[in-house]
């Protein structure tokens, strides 16, 4: 009893001694925060009261940034203290809460930090602020440029004014920080000089024997310091009729010269001919001319495709050129006979606009050296104009005598820069891919020997002592292009790509506190042959319906089948390094899928990129009579009407060879309607066409079909010709796209979209509906030739980039980036009215992230916000990542992009409403930035022409994010090498991979027994090898995964070092393993097989702990009955992910993503939690009272110095310690029971 009155007796005193010392240093604060300086700052006042968090999930967070994101103005730029309190008006210091505060960052209370299970209080904040805020307004429009001339560099400025919230003297008002006025370099237009329009013919020299007339055109320039390039003059041929009285000159072996003498004629001498396409059918309406007058119309075809010239001689050879819209034109000369009759037969080609074939390719050069550069189209007809241009200027074709390829010599630095060539035919002109020339100066080093900084994260327990950092700088090169010795430099690709690479490393030792770790640092770089990595691109093909595989599909790049797909669908293509554009064709041979043009993403770096390809199902066919008018509806929805209609007259289908079908026509008719969201991604090609420059632009889509008309006797493939498309314009929410409709046609080699035929009006009650009133129809005509897959489409000129990064996990650090992952973003289209709900999609884009994210190019809309939307969804290797997530609440540091913006794009993740949903996309409202919003110029949306700053963003700039979902994992390489870029690896004894174009990845399967998961380590030892005995490979660690059937167990899937030749492969390495579970844990068990196997093979390695397992690695590739599971892929990635799947399965040929820890294990671990022998603070004092008082009397002492020297912590109102992160403690009880948790958990022997 005595003694229990004691210790009550005890903590009165302390506590009310404890109170005493705080309410004076509360007290002493307010004090501190009173001004009364009036000529300076005035007196302080308090701002109103925030609360805009609430104290579920991990806590209570009043930050600072967030206050300002939702009261801009509500709180002054510096606060000169703070105060919190509950909402139920407690203090914060009175609450008995752990909590921390900062002036910069606001204040926080964390759930996981209170004692005994407490939860956090619902916490408001106020600020101290002076009254007389000086602030700057806002910055006046930019000023004109200093200079006026072409070409040239000025000065433009901007100003702002400081103002005060309240009238005061102006000596007395505080100055604000920074400059009135702004200046920014400013140039202007480059230079141009460019023709006038040809003026009119002047009147010929002569009347009659041959002269000349002459046009001028004038050099319209803005600076006299250039020149236009051509002739300012033209002459052209006139009065070559004889004159009279003159002979004629012609000679005429046949027939006599006509009236201008300029060829020969033969009355009663008749020229037949006929043209048909390449099907066989016969063109009509060709003009027919003379090779030498071929703007001279002689002839049109009828409709048999058949014409006569009357004149012609036979007896001798002459060229006829004939040529239609939509075909390329041909000249072909006539056979030579007696008779006074001849015929020619000609055959039409469709015109194809030209295609880049090959590119000019980045190369790098010293100064005096020499290039070449290679460009080459192909088309219908071929294209015979080649241009090169230099930095967007046209380079001079008589100074550099270019064609097809450009050849500079005695290079200069400024001939640097961006190459890139025009091709143009009759039926169009396309632009190369630009290529980078880099030339070095003489005596400059071909590359930098300085490495760059690489920071590598170090294992989770190594904690470098002084720093705390967990970080290390190992160095690396850039690996970018540099100048090395070429057997021959005048190739169009050089035989041999130098890189700057790894010249020389160091082993060094990093301390860990409680162990060292060996690392390979980079120390100095040359210029060395690349890497070549082996580009691949892989995937699976299934009907966008109910994923289907297509089975044994026939795989086509061009005309040449390259391969094909797999009993699943799946397919692996080898992508050649030329490679600039891959247009892959899926065929099925059993005709169930449509023929799907797809134009695919891929890593040059060699990473792996996973497609997931979704086809149509073809519908099933009708019988029509090819007799009759026959009218197919085009989009078939419930509850909607039709998009459009085919009509197509009567007789109007035909065979091969030209011949008309009567009969019953098999026909199928395929639509893609963008009204179903699920079709998007089957969008054959990349709904991209080439303009009259050129330049490739996007399309947004109303609709696509495809056509399949066949003999209902014989199966073989008919055409039609003349056929009707009617587009209902109801369906187009955006009235602007109406007047743009055009109809076009998928070339299937070139994956790009060729214009069919434009559209005109026509009022119709339509064809074969119930609903009769009148509606506004778009008409367009089409003929049914080679291609079969045919859009509704308009070109939109309002476009955006959006920027997304995918990372590691949901802690997004900067350093995990991932890299290879496939953003796929479709455009859609709201209902009337602009609502955010969508309706319909437009477009379907995907990029691939590099180092630095990807950059998504979208529609949007500067005027309304809504306009249109996106759905952007993420794939790495066949899984699908998640976005970041927008319930309970809107979180801008999560989602990474910063308010108000945030709610003006409205962003959702696909689970918003609906939590059940998957969470693996989101959806925005696609606002155009406003360049003069300040909020709006820092991302996630760039508009269309600042790409290049959407790729260079730095990481902190506003972004979409994605992540990985996946257990805690780490990967640790002697030799630093990032899997994702293969062209950072180094040849070394120590390289994880000793090989960069194959990849061997081992796991071996743990089973754990126990309550809670645990993390596996595997350390990795050289074994044998005489290079590498004894030395750290690497260091993996892993948790264990839960078993959803089983309670109270889980497994693991631990990579290891395999055992095999190293990078010299002159010997084998068996690499020395050593499996580590964290914590209390016990070997029990062993797989019988796999130990067998170790016996039978030697050397053993030493077994004798239980709390680990060691061996050296086996070489053959064991299997899932030995618990070790190997796969060799030539790509790091997909080996691992492969063997994961594996090893969660169990089995040596399976894949799963859930473990199942009872099929294909090695080893097996008992890992019990430890039970807590501490006796009670009540034990202890029956037991040992005196001690247990005295040392409760000591930790009371010290913790009252530790509130005397953390005064300013207790969060009331404060200005001291400004900026410094703060927090306390509230008992001693606490810190123990912390520091007891820290003792529990065991540690890794490394």
């Amino acid at each position: 009893m005595y003694l229990l009155l004691y210790i009550q007796m005890f903590f009165s005193l302390f506590l009310g001694s404890l109170r005493t010392r705080s309410q004076s240093g509360r007290n002493r604060r307010v004090a501190l925060n009173t001004f009364t300086d009036a000529q300076t700052t005035g007196v302080t006042e308090w701002t109103s009261w925030f609360n805009i968090d609430h104290p579920g999930g991990n806590g209570d967070y009043e930050r600072l940034e967030a206050i300002r994101f939702y009261y801009r103005e509500r709180v002054c730029a510096r606060p000169m203290a703070m105060e919190a309190r509950t909402t139920d008006w407690v203090a914060a210091a009175d609450t008995g809460e752990v909590v921390h505060s900062s002036l910069e960052k606001g204040f926080w209370c964390v759930n996981n930090e209170q004692p005994r299970g407490r939860v956090c209080s619902n916490y408001h904040v106020r600020f101290q602020c002076p009254p007389v805020q000086s602030y700057w307004a806002n910055w006046s429009e930019w000023g004109p440029c200093s200079t006026t001339a072409c070409n040239d560099v000025g000065i433009q400025v901007r100003q702002r004014k400081c103002l005060n919230s309240q009238p005061m003297p102006l000596l007395l008002v505080p100055a604000c920080q920074g400059h009135h006025s702004e200046r920014r370099e400013c140039s202007m237009p480059p230079c141009t000089a460019k023709w006038s329009l040809w003026g009119r013919w002047g009147s010929c020299s002569v009347t009659c024997g041959g002269g000349r007339r002459i046009r001028r055109r004038t050099c319209v320039r803005t600076s006299v310091t250039i020149q236009c390039t051509g002739r300012p003059v033209e002459v052209q041929k006139c009065g070559k009729a004889p004159c009279p009285g003159m002979p004629c000159q012609q000679v005429c072996p046949e027939g006599r010269p006509n009236e201008d003498c300029s060829r020969c004629v033969c009355d009663g001498h008749i020229l037949q001919g006929e043209v048909h396409s390449v099907t066989g059918v016969p063109v009509a309406g060709a003009r027919v001319a003379l090779a030498r007058q071929p703007k001279v119309v002689r002839a049109r075809t009828d409709a048999k495709g058949q014409f006569r010239l009357i004149g012609i001689c036979s007896s001798s050879r002459t060229l006829i050129s004939i040529s239609k819209e939509k075909f390329a034109p041909i000249t072909i000369s006539t056979s030579t006979n007696t008779t006074g009759l001849s015929w020619v037969h000609a055959v039409l080609k469709s015109a194809e606009k030209p295609y880049i074939v090959k590119h000019p390719e980045n190369k790098v050069r010293y100064e005096g050296g020499r290039v070449l550069l290679c460009c080459k189209a192909t088309g219908s007809p071929a294209p015979d104009k080649y241009y090169w241009y230099h930095n967007g200027t046209l380079l001079d074709k008589k100074v550099y005598k270019y064609e097809e390829d450009l050849v500079l010599r005695d290079l200069k630095q400024e001939q640097s820069g961006q190459y890139y060539c025009k091709t143009s035919s009759s039926a169009g002109t396309i632009k190369s891919s630009p290529s980078v020339l880099t030339v070095i100066a003489k005596g400059t080093p071909a590359c930098n020997s300085t490495p760059e900084a690489h920071l590598i994260r170090l294992p989770m327990d190594c904690i470098q002592p002084g720093t705390d950092s967990k970080y290390y700088n190992a160095g690396r090169c850039p690996h970018s292009k540099c100048a090395g010795s070429l057997d021959f430099d005048m190739r169009c690709r050089d035989g041999t790509s130098f890189c700057c690479g790894v010249q020389k490393m160091e082993s060094r030792k990093i301390d860990c506190g409680s162990y060292s770790l060996p690392i390979r640092a980079v120390t100095q770089c040359s210029c060395q042959k690349c890497v070549q990595p082996t580009v691949l691109v892989r995937g699976r093909v299934v009907t966008a319906d109910n994923d289907e595989p297509l089975r044994f599909g026939h795989v086509y790049i061009g005309k040449e089948r390259v391969g094909t797909t797999g009993y699943q669908g799946s397919f692996t293509l080898h992508v050649t390094p030329d490679t600039e554009r891959l247009v892959v064709n899926f065929v099925d041979p059993t005709q169930k899928f449509l023929d799907t043009p797809k134009v695919f993403i891929f890593d040059k770096k060699g990473g792996s990129v996973y497609h997931d390809v979704k086809v149509m199902r073809k519908k099933a066919p009708i019988d029509i009579d090819a007799g009759e008018t026959n009218v197919i509806d085009l989009g078939e929805m419930r509850g909607e009407d039709p998009i459009g209609q085919l009509i197509i007259p009567p007789n109007s289908f035909h065979k091969d060879n030209g011949v008309i079908y009567e009969g019953t026509v098999k026909a199928s008719v395929t639509f893609i309607d963008p009204r179903n969201i699920t079709t998007a991604a089957a969008t054959p090609g990349d709904l991209n066409f080439v303009d009259d420059e050129g330049d490739m632009l996007p399309l947004r889509t109303y609709g696509m079909f495809s056509v399949d008309f066949r003999d209902d006797s014989n199966n073989e493939v008919l055409g039609a010709g003349a056929v009707q498309v009617l587009f209902d314009t109801q369906h187009v929410k955006m009235q602007e796209h109406i007047p743009k409709m055009k109809l076009w046609s998928l070339n299937p080699d070139t994956g790009v979209w060729e214009e069919e035929s434009d559209f005109s009006y026509t009022t119709t009650g339509g064809h074969g509906r119930n609903k009769r009133e009148e509606r506004t129809f778009l008409i367009g005509n089409m003929e049914i030739r080679e291609r079969r897959l045919f859009n509704l489409d308009v070109p939109e000129n309002r476009r955006c980039y959006v920027k997304v990064r995918a990372y590691m996990s949901d802690k997004f650090l900067t350093s995990e980036q991932l890299e290879g992952v496939v953003i796929s973003l479709i455009n859609l289209e709201p209902k009337p009215g602009y609502s955010s709900n969508p309706r319909a999609w437009g477009r379907f884009d995907s990029v691939i992230t590099g180092p630095n994210g990807a950059c998504l190019p979208a529609f949007c809309d500067a005027q309304r916000p809504d306009a249109y939307t996106a759905y952007v969804t993420a794939m790495m290797g066949g899984e699908e990542l998640e976005a970041a997530p927008s319930t309970p609440k809107m979180n801008p540091n999560i989602i990474g992009v910063s308010q108000p913006y945030l709610d003006k794009i409205d962003y959702q993740r696909s689970d918003h409403d609906d939590p059940a949903l998957k969470k693996t996309a989101f959806r925005i409202n696609l606002a155009k930035p406003n360049q003069n919003n300040l909020d709006e110029t820092n991302g996630p949306i760039y508009p269309y022409q600042n790409l290049i700053a959407c790729e260079n963003a730095p990481v902190d700039a506003n972004h979409f994010r994605f992540f990985r979902v996946e257990k805690d994992k780490y990967e640790y390489n002697v030799v630093p090498f990032e899997e994702n870029d293969l062209t950072t690896w180094t040849g070394d004894y120590l390289s994880w991979w000793p090989n960069p174009q194959e990849f061997r990845a081992c796991f071996i399967k743990v089973k754990i027994h126990g309550q809670k998961e645990v993390m596996v380590r595997s350390r990795n030892l050289g074994g044998t090898h005489r290079e590498t005995k004894g030395k750290l490979y690497g260091i993996r660690d892993i948790r264990s995964t839960r078993d959803m059937r089983e309670a109270n167990t889980s497994a693991a899937c631990v990579e290891f070092k395999c055992s095999g030749m190293l990078f010299d492969q002159s010997e084998v390495d068996r690499s020395l393993i050593s499996v580590l579970p964290q914590g209390n844990c016990r070997k029990i068990s062993t797989n019988s097989l796999l130990q067998e196997y170790l016996i039978k093979h030697p050397p053993v390695a030493q077994n004798n702990e239980s709390h680990a397992f060691t061996m050296l690695a086996p070489v053959d590739p064991l299997g899932h009955n030995y618990g070790i599971y190997t796969v060799t892929d030539q790509n790091p990635r997909v080996a691992k992910e492969i063997a994961i799947g594996r090893c969660f399965d169990g089995t040596s040929d399976g894949f799963s993503r859930e473990m199942k820890s009872d099929f294909g294990v090695a080893l097996t671990f008992s890992c019990p939690e430890r039970k807590i022998n501490r006796e009670s603070l009540f034990q202890r004092l029956q037991t040992n009272p005196g001690q247990t008082l005295s040392q409760m009397a000591r930790d009371m002492r010290e913790l009252e110095g530790l509130q005397v020297q953390r005064s300013s912590t207790q969060i009331v109102a404060y200005s001291e310690q400004r900026g410094r992160t703060q927090s306390r403690r509230v008992s001693s009880t606490a810190r123990r029971r912390v520091s007891t948790r820290t003792q529990q958990g065991g540690k890794w022997k490394c």
